[in-house]
């Protein structure tokens, strides 16, 4: 079977957008990557970019900027939008972007309204705003990116603490991706074997990474696009397996792995102890919390020309 899907759709070409369109013209997962953002000439200029990192790498997927409508036509649409807002908070820092955020992808969601493919929302804070695309564009494949980073990270870091090469590592992070993420480490293995996870050491580096990745660049965006095209190789159906994304979870979205077989997922929690089943609860009832808050944010599109 021809792993390629026909066209992938990338909406917002900032730092994430472009990290995201470069990934994917290397990936070649698809034959057209559709790009769209508030700005044509944005939009148009990482379109020329990518076209020539695609001559350069030998690519097959060919980039071109389109308009919003157009990109109803792609298998698959990534959300890459971010607002213009200054985050001014040191603590839940992914929550620092939500009024902006969620106003700007409500009004993405309305023109997305029946869409019959995948989007996957990379804008944070995720497992909000997964919940707000879906509910307000009535599509039943909404999926937000998060926790896979999260669970990458994770493998990575118990990798060096424990001085192991990471592909022996198995282990799922779930939850909200933020402050109330749920390291499950009663199920997490090395070689198959249960381990000791110094848990205390690996949620400090969890949260320490991110931190340190943007004070150095400005922001995370190589490590969220190489989670991506993982998630949409098993989204599209091109391979089988098993990440960690949000989707539904009882009345909130947060992360949790879901195993796709053909395209189809099917949700695969770990087993939990009693304290990560609490931690999960606690991001569930936060999540709930916050989302009455999205909820009051009035819809107010943005205006021509602003890049989203």
């Amino acid at each position: 079977m021809d792993p390629r899907v026909p066209a992938v759709g990338v909406v917002g070409a900032g730092a994430v957008g472009q990290a995201v369109g470069a990934a994917l013209v290397a990936s070649g997962l698809c034959d057209q990557l559709l790009l769209a953002s508030r700005s044509v000439d944005q939009a148009a200029a990482l379109s020329d970019d990518l076209d020539d990192m695609r001559v350069s790498v030998n690519s097959a997927v060919r980039p071109y900027p389109v308009d919003l409508s157009e990109l109803r036509s792609c298998s698959a649409v990534v959300v890459a939008v971010r607002a213009r807002f200054t985050n001014t908070r040191s603590t839940d820092i992914r929550m620092g972007g939500l009024h902006a955020n969620a106003t700007a992808l409500r009004d993405l969601a309305q023109e997305f309204y029946g869409y019959p493919g995948t989007l996957l929302v990379v804008t944070n804070p995720v497992d909000l705003m997964t919940r707000l695309v879906a509910e307000v564009s009535g599509c039943t494949r909404v999926f937000g990116l998060g926790s896979s980073l999260d669970t990458a990270r994770y493998r990575l870091i118990l990798a060096r603490l424990l001085n192991v090469p990471v592909h022996t590592v198995r282990g799922h992070v779930i939850g909200e991706h933020g402050d109330a993420a749920v390291v499950c480490a009663s199920s997490t293995t090395v070689n198959g074997a249960r381990v000791t996870v110094p848990l205390e050491r690996v949620r400090a580096e969890l949260a320490a990474r991110p931190r340190r990745i943007s004070a150095g660049i400005g922001r995370t965006r190589y490590g969220p696009a190489g989670a991506l095209v993982s998630a949409l190789r098993l989204a599209l159906g091109a391979q089988d397996g098993v990440t960690e994304l949000c989707a539904p979870y009882g009345d909130v979205c947060l992360g949790i792995p879901l195993r796709f077989t053909g395209g189809r997922p099917l949700p695969c929690v770990p087993p939990l102890d009693e304290a990560e089943v609490r931690q999960l609860e606690a991001a569930r009832s936060k999540l709930r919390t916050a989302y009455q808050g999205v909820r009051e944010i009035p819809s107010q599109p943005l205006p021509p020309g602003r890049n989203v």
